[in-house]
């Protein structure tokens, strides 16, 4: 994820570098290390956490030195909460401002969904810095706490599994009615593309309304959707999937 997001990041004004061990080659225009030594006496104004949490408290602490005075953290570390990584970020008495993200799967096409949360301490030109890096890589919403964080992660971080759980049943069924799979998948995929493309253009009018406009009465919508969701059975398993992935996510804080 880290490698899909920094394709994006790098098309703005700032220089990266990375360190880690075991990568042989680097995104062009991005300075690859291979451990924190080689990093001298640099400093940094920002230092992005993407390690798995269960290094954090061994890993981040040799790095605290190289984070500029007026710098900040960015941490894709997925629960690992803001005062573990500002405490071990800190210099001195004083913890690091530290912003947590949440992007999700499409970054690696430059349609991330992200989640963002800024920490005790981070200033407003830190958010706005870590917003726009954020908005290379897609749409950013922002949220409160982490907490909302976390019910981002249950609709927006897990939310592709979502989509492409619907999209294979999509597909099976379309085969089912006797298109091929080549053709079912093409239908399936372009009338979602299509039907998102045009949500997003025009969001002045409701998912509802815009359902209605397709939907004649005693049609064939009209009798599709009726199987579909009739009796309320999708929207009840939308909310208890977004309910266990929330749940889920709580507990690996």
């Amino acid at each position: 994820m880290g490698g899909a997001l920094l394709e994006y990041w790098k098309r703005g004004d700032e220089s990266f570098t990375i360190v880690d061990p075991f990568l042989e080659n680097a995104p062009e225009g991005v300075t690859l290390v291979k451990d924190r030594a080689a990093l001298g006496d640099k400093r940094f104004d920002v230092i992005i956490v993407a390690i798995k949490p269960q290094m954090i408290d061994d890993i981040l602490p040799d790095y605290a030195p190289v984070l500029a005075d007026d710098g900040y953290v960015v941490s894709m570390a997925a629960g690992a909460g803001i005062a573990r990584i500002s405490k071990v970020m800190a210099t001195g008495d004083e913890p690091a401002p530290v912003i947590r993200i949440m992007p999700n799967l499409p970054a690696f096409v430059g349609k991330a969904t992200n989640g963002l949360v800024a920490g005790p301490g981070v200033t407003d030109d830190q958010r706005k810095h870590a917003h726009a890096m954020m908005e290379r890589t897609g749409t950013v919403v922002e949220v409160d706490d982490e907490d909302q964080l976390d019910r981002v992660t249950a609709v927006a971080g897990s939310g592709p599994g979502y989509v492409f759980e619907l999209a294979r049943a999509y597909v099976a069924a379309a085969e089912g009615i006797g298109f091929s799979h080549e053709q079912a998948r093409a239908l399936v995929l372009g009338t979602l593309e299509g039907t998102i493309a045009m949500a997003i253009d025009q969001d002045d009018q409701s998912l509802e309304d815009l359902r209605n406009s397709v939907t004649s009465k005693g049609g064939t919508t009209a009798a599709g959707l009726d199987a579909l969701n009739g009796d309320g059975a999708v929207s009840r398993k939308f909310e208890e999937t977004l309910e266990a992935a929330y749940t889920r996510a709580v507990e690996l804080r």
